[in-house]
Order: structure tokens, then C-alpha cells, then sequence
């Protein structure tokens, strides 16, 4: 079985797209269907991404409605890359709410970041994901082999924010209870607050440390907000996941709209970029 029976990103770009050139149109499903010579059903499984759109039916369908030029061919590509597989496909057993995650990721342009528990997967040090994930027997038996496919999986899905092209923009409160939350032994903090201090280096990535006595009164749990561009002139809603036993997922513009509020309140609560540095440096000296 698929680890991701969700309809990717890419799918979901290119089934409302569809849906709103036949709207555009002013088309039925039914109108379509006719036209066709297929079901109705058909047409709305595609528009509802509950099933993949082939090559060919997007073709006819972008014939219909009389779409030429660029705007056709970055369908076309868009419609060639929803049928790729994603790599995490090869994990059965990481579930569909995250291998939603990891898919999620990989298309997203921004990531606004709040965690109040552990350093975000996105920044964790091997041995730091060892640790956090081993820490999963507690309340779900795993296997030698299952913690090192998912620790495999974490550093895998770190690719977006390291790739040449296109990397993933950070933009991560910490709260300063994640740097003094000891996991693992004090080198595995040395090691990980390092890579906090490095990876804040760079362009694409700000880390904020929010202090424990800075005014903070947005009590909320970790979340992450993900913004998307505008690929293939088909837009794609920002979504907010929040973590915790489960994974949950949020759409609605008023609620994701909610949570950029809370994240820009927390990164002028918290030190600025550089003051957050010299903040993980004094945390390097405390563990050693």
C-alpha cells in the first residue's frame, strides 16, 4: 500500500485548476461529461483529486475549455509531475498524516515555525532524532529497523531546506525551554544547539530564541505554517500542522490566518536573529 493515499500537493494544484477553467467556462460536471462521453463521476473524482489525473484526460479537458499557449503547457507539466511518485512513497509504514507532512513540505515555499518542545525535524542532528524518536516506545512498540527507517526519513525530508534550488525559507521561534530541555546526553545537545547555530547562518533561515521571561502570551502548542507559491498558474492554500501524539492540519484562511498573527506576535516577542546566536552560544557553554 501507498504511504500516501492523500492526494499530493500537486494533485490537488491541478484539480482545482480544472475546476475552475470549467467554472470559468461556465460548464457543468454534467456538461462535461456529455461532451466527453464520460461519467460525471469521472469529472469530479479529477476535480476532487480523489483520483489521479491521466496525461490524456487532462489534454481533452484543457481542449475543451480552450486553453492555449503557456498557460497549457505549464498544465501539462504540472499534470506530468502530480503522476511522479514522492521518495517517502518507498516508506509504507511512516503513515499518510505524515508522509501528508513530508509532501507538504517539499512543494512549500516558507515555513513559520513555533516549537515550545523539542528542536523542529527540519533542524534535528541525527543523534538528537535518535533520541526524540526512540522516546516513541513509550506509546508505540517499534522495532531496531522501524526507528532507524524513520530516522532515515527525518534527515531525508531535511533535503528541502539544503537543496540548491529553491531551498525552503525558515522563519523558527524556539522557545528557550527547547535549548535547556536536556534529550539525550549533554553531547547530543552541544552537537544540536552547533547545527542550530550554523543552520541560522544561512539566507534562507532565521531562528528566534524566545526567553522564559520575555512577554509571551499566546500559550499555544507547537505548529508549523506553511506558505506555497504560485506554481503553474495554480494556486495552493497556506497550512498550518500542529503536532502532538497526532498529526492535525488546518486549511481555512481565517484559521491559518490566525496562526501568522501568533507567529509574527512570538518572533517580536522573542530576541532577534543575532541576539538568539549569541543565545545559543551561552546554551553551548551550559552543556559543556
Amino acid at each position: 500500500m501507498s504511504a500516501s493515499p492523500r492526494p499530493s500537493v500537486r494533485q490537488r494544484r491541478l484539480a482545482a485548476e480544472l475546476r475552475r477553467l470549467r467554472e470559468d467556462r461556465q460548464l457543468t460536471g454534467d456538461d462535461v461529461a456529455a461532451e466527453l462521453s464520460w461519467s460525471t463521476a469521472k469529472v469530479s473524482r479529477i476535480e476532487n483529486a480523489r483520483t489521479g489525473a491521466r496525461l490524456s484526460d487532462v489534454r481533452r479537458l484543457l481542449s475543451l475549455y480552450q486553453v492555449n499557449g503557456p498557460h497549457h503547457d505549464e498544465l501539462i507539466a504540472l499534470a506530468q509531475d502530480a503522476a511522479q511518485k514522492g521518495w517517502w512513497e518507498a516508506y509504507p509504514s511512516i503513515g499518510p498524516d505524515y508522509a501528508q507532512l513530508i509532501a507538504l513540505e517539499t512543494d512549500a515555499r516558507k515555513a513559520l515555525c513555533w516549537e515550545n518542545l523539542v528542536v523542529p525535524g527540519l533542524l534535528q542532528t541525527e543523534s538528537y532524532a535518535r533520541e526524540v524518536i526512540s522516546g516513541w516506545q513509550i506509546v508505540d512498540t517499534l522495532t531496531p529497523q522501524e526507528i532507524e527507517r524513520r530516522i532515515e526519513v527525518r534527515l531525508r525530508r531535511q533535503q528541502v531546506v539544503e537543496r540548491a534550488t529553491r531551498p525552503l525559507e525558515l522563519q523558527v521561534v524556539l522557545d528557550e525551554a527547547v535549548l535547556q530541555r536536556r534529550i539525550g546526553d549533554p553531547a547530543v545537545m552541544i552537537e544540536q544547539v552547533s547545527h542550530l547555530l550554523r543552520m541560522s547562518t544561512l539566507p534562507h533561515v532565521e531562528i528566534f530564541v524566545l526567553p522564559l521571561d520575555a512577554q509571551q502570551r499566546i500559550l499555544g502548542g507547537s505548529f508549523t505554517l506553511l506558505e506555497f507559491p504560485s506554481l503553474y498558474d495554480a494556486p495552493f492554500p497556506d497550512t498550518v500542522h500542529t503536532e502532538s501524539l497526532t498529526l492535525h492540519y488546518l486549511e481555512s484562511e481565517r484559521e491559518t490566518n490566525m496562526y501568522r498573527l501568533a507567529h509574527h506576535h512570538m518572533t517580536k516577542a522573542a530576541l532577534s536573529p543575532d541576539e538568539s546566536r549569541v543565545f545559543m552560544q551561552s546554551s553551548i557553554d551550559h552543556w559543556a
